[in-house]
């Protein structure tokens, strides 16, 4: 009786360009919205309001695709420089990096002989690629993509923030700080529940802190537009 191949979808996977996608978005949204918030609160008019949401949109997605893409990409050089210096230690002390493999697998619960055993097999195999996953912690999984990275961070920075945007385009100018307030606070509650979910996390739990530091940061923009704003109307 033929068995049917066993497979396994698991959350980790998926956080290279969930973590990237959820902060993106998120930092969009809730840049955007306070910025918005804030300008409206000073009593600025419905104009320069929309002008300063967009110019948020477009400087926090150029901001956030070059902090990703320095960020991933000192990660990826850390990680050649420690597979360069790994590389050259193999060749050169080859047993004393047998020796070290076969200590990791101890620690990890195997006996002396079996753990010699495995640590031979995999270098036979591929020394470079054990050492890199058992003694660096470096991964196919964890696989650093600047560009990608950025390109991610970027757009959904973008789409995040047209959403406070899109609302101010439609609310009465009266209304724009409450209608934008109340749109940011849903969406924040939405993304954060559907990041939670995508990582296996608690829905609701992952809804109530991103919404938490949401209104938090339209609360201090808009409390420093109403101290410091003069209406230009």
């Amino acid at each position: 009786m033929s068995r049917l191949p066993h497979s396994e979808i698991h959350t980790v996977h998926r956080i290279g360009w969930l973590r990237a996608a959820v902060l993106g978005a998120n930092d969009g949204i809730v840049s955007t919205s306070s910025l918005i918030v804030g300008v409206a609160a000073a009593g600025t008019g419905p104009r320069e309001v929309l002008i300063a949401g967009l110019a948020g949109l477009v400087a926090g997605a150029m901001s956030m695709a070059a902090g990703e893409y320095v960020s991933v990409s000192s990660q990826a050089d850390a990680e050649k420089a420690d597979l360069a210096r790994e590389r050259k230690e193999l060749a050169e002390t080859p047993e004393a990096e047998l020796d070290e493999l076969t200590g990791i697998y101890e620690k990890r619960g195997l006996d002396r002989d079996l753990a010699r055993t495995v640590a031979v097999q995999l270098t036979d195999r591929d020394a470079l690629g054990s050492h890199a996953r058992d003694e660096l912690g470096i991964s196919e999984t964890g696989t650093t993509y600047p560009v990608q990275a950025a390109a991610v961070s970027a757009l959904t920075f973008a789409m995040g923030a047209l959403v406070p945007l899109l609302v101010a385009m439609l609310a009465p100018p009266a209304r724009i700080p409450v209608w934008v307030a109340v749109a940011t606070l849903l969406s924040l509650a939405a993304l954060g529940g559907l990041g939670a979910s995508a990582g296996g996390a608690g829905i609701l739990r992952g809804a109530l802190r991103v919404g938490f530091w949401g209104a938090l940061a339209m609360g201090a923009t808009a409390l420093v537009g109403g101290l410091f704003g003069v209406s230009l109307g």
